[in-house]
């Protein structure tokens, strides 16, 4: 499992949503709560997946059908941060940073 960078404004129910929408690509709240994956009411997975659209984890296909986005993916897998002050990308592990000994040559 990857670690997850999410943002102060994000619930537990976000992921549970995103990693059902993850496995199905597109959904409705009713659809959710029905599956037993997300247990939270049809009105809360409502909400949560329009302010989730308006931080562009998920695309609301109208109807009441929503999708996740590939930043929504990018949040799963733990490559992007959804804090507000966060630079989007997260530096991997296996990627070098520069020392303070470290010169332009050595980097």
């Amino acid at each position: 499992m990857n670690k997850r960078y999410s943002g102060d404004w994000m619930v537990l129910a976000d992921d549970r949503i995103l990693e059902y929408l993850s496995e199905v690509e597109t959904a409705t709240p009713g659809e959710m709560v029905k599956s037993g994956f997300v247990r939270y009411s049809n009105g809360y997975i409502s909400a949560r997946c329009q302010k989730m659209s308006e931080k562009g984890l998920v695309n609301n296909l109208g109807r009441g059908v929503y999708a996740i986005t590939e930043r929504g993916e990018q949040y799963l897998r733990g490559e992007i941060d959804t804090s507000e002050d966060a630079p989007d990308r997260v530096e991997s592990s296996t990627e070098k940073r520069p020392s303070a000994g470290d010169t332009k040559e050595n980097v």
